[in-house]
């Protein structure tokens, strides 16, 4: 072993005899998880291997969310199990709390380097001339100059991919740090997207999930061009026709966003799934202004009621948020009976939190933290008896179910195009496999427990055969 008289460290000099592991650990949404699998992708075609995080590495690279204070807090308990792992293994931290707040992240004691917006796809670049020192370095940047699009797409379990076509956001929403931390909106390429589609269904890959910040603002440039190239719809049309891929899903797209034409495409496409997420964020319009967020609630219900009018087997998901500034008991039960009033199929809740440089964070009427804890509470509970609803409603109806491709302890798990989760005793033969499935009954934890009304390697939304077969 090569030893470095600079601080008593080892430089990548030396990591190219002995460091060649590399671990990650991603926090936050489906767009860090494609961020995440690109840049793990350049360490291996760099010679690394990757392995878990729960494994000695000489590399843990932690991607970082800063939603909530929460997920600021799982950062600093992450680290800390790197250096539980190997203290000598090289940490470092890209992401939202990596760009809002690097040197809070230098401090904690194990990170040895911090990048910002700009400079997370660089990270090969940095660690060759990294030592491991008793404080990190940071390389951040202004966010205005984050303006220019990096392509990313990731395969989990091999059975979908979650494929990024845009980027940062132009609302000004009052609690939301994501324009401080990402910069502006701005979009890949219609024909980029469609190549990394094609590249995405060559693997093998039965579904995509489109992603992005303010995915519905998709068609925006880079460096600040705001002409429109190509818009949402341009792009799902396109998509429809990129030979090889089953199913295409919609992460999540603003209600103001999400026209009429959107609604009606997926309606009659060939491979979009009848699943939307839309965010909601309170029930309130007195809120919703305090908020800033670009719409009321009427024009919510009409989107609601749209997706229901052409698709009533469509799944629904809503992001609410409880506890913000000003928060009466009367706006949160506005909330409550207005979601119970809709034909929403599950939520996402969010307790609200403070962040820095938001106008929400010094607004007057701060709502006690055991308020808002039991607010979530009851949404939460909510949120139970609508999938519960929803499930229910689909029973006996059949419909396509994609199988994913992991044991897990005895049973095969995967969702209809609708978003029930199904699950199945194993068999290998499952896996990766789109199956038309009759919908039978919930069992108690909750699944689907289907019949395979016609086994087939490749089956797709299209098939409706009515015939029973395989009890699952």
């Amino acid at each position: 072993m090569k030893a470095n008289e600079v601080s008593g460290s080892l430089t990548f000099a030396t990591m190219n005899e002995m460091r060649r592991t590399v671990a990650f650990y991603t926090l936050g949404c489906k767009l860090n998880f494609a961020e995440t699998s690109t840049i793990a992708r350049d360490f291996v075609a760099n010679g690394f291997e990757r392995v878990e995080f729960e494994q000695p590495a000489d590399v843990y690279v932690i991607n970082t969310c800063s939603v909530t204070q929460n997920a600021d807090d799982e950062t600093r308990q992450i680290v800390k199990r790197a250096q539980r792992t190997n203290p000598e293994g090289i940490v470092v931290v890209i992401g939202c709390y990596a760009q809002l707040k690097p040197e809070e992240i230098v401090a904690i004691p194990g990170v040895d380097l911090v990048l910002g917006a700009t400079e997370k796809f660089n990270i090969l670049r940095y660690i060759k001339d990294l030592n491991k020192s008793d404080r990190g370095t940071v390389h951040s940047c202004e966010i205005s100059e984050a303006n220019t699009f990096v392509s990313s797409y990731s395969i989990g379990d091999r059975t979908r991919a979650f494929l990024k076509v845009q980027d940062g956001c132009d609302y000004k929403c009052s609690y939301c740090t994501i324009p401080l931390a990402r910069g502006i909106s701005r979009s890949d390429t219609l024909e980029n997207v469609l190549a990394k589609a094609e590249e995405i269904a060559s693997q093998g890959i039965r579904e995509i999930v489109l992603t992005g910040v303010n995915t519905g603002d998709y068609g925006k440039g880079e460096f600040g061009n705001k002409k429109h190239d190509h818009t949402f719809l341009d792009l799902i049309t396109a998509l429809d026709n990129v030979p090889g891929i089953e199913r295409i899903r919609i992460s999540s797209v603003e209600p103001n966003l999400l026209r009429d034409e959107i609604i009606e495409f997926v309606a009659q496409s060939k491979h979009f799934v009848p699943h939307f997420h839309i965010p909601l964020q309170s029930g309130s319009n007195h809120i919703l202004g305090l908020m800033r967020r670009r719409y009321r609630r009427e024009l919510y219900a009409d989107r609601v009621q749209l997706i229901k009018k052409l698709m009533p087997h469509a799944c629904i998901g809503a992001d609410v948020i409880v506890g913000f500034p000003g928060e009466t008991d009367e706006h949160f039960s506005e909330t409550y009976e207005f979601i119970h009033s809709l034909p929403i199929s599950y939520l996402h809740v969010f307790t609200y939190s403070e962040r820095d440089n938001t106008p929400a964070a010094s607004m007057p009427g701060v709502v006690p933290m055991q308020v808002r804890k039991s607010r979530n509470k009851m949404l939460r509970t909510l949120s139970a008896k609508l999938q519960r609803a929803f499930m229910e409603s689909q029973l006996n109806s059949v419909r396509t179910v994609l199988w994913e491709a992991e044991n897990r302890e005895g049973y095969i798990q995967g969702y209809t195009d609708n978003y029930i989760r199904c699950r199945s005793y194993w068999n290998p033969e499952l896996a990766n496999s789109l199956q038309v499935v009759s919908l039978q009954r919930i069992d108690e934890d909750g699944f689907m427990r289907v019949q395979i009304v016609e086994f087939s390697k490749s089956a797709n939304k299209a098939q409706a055969s009515a015939s029973i077969g395989v009890s699952t």
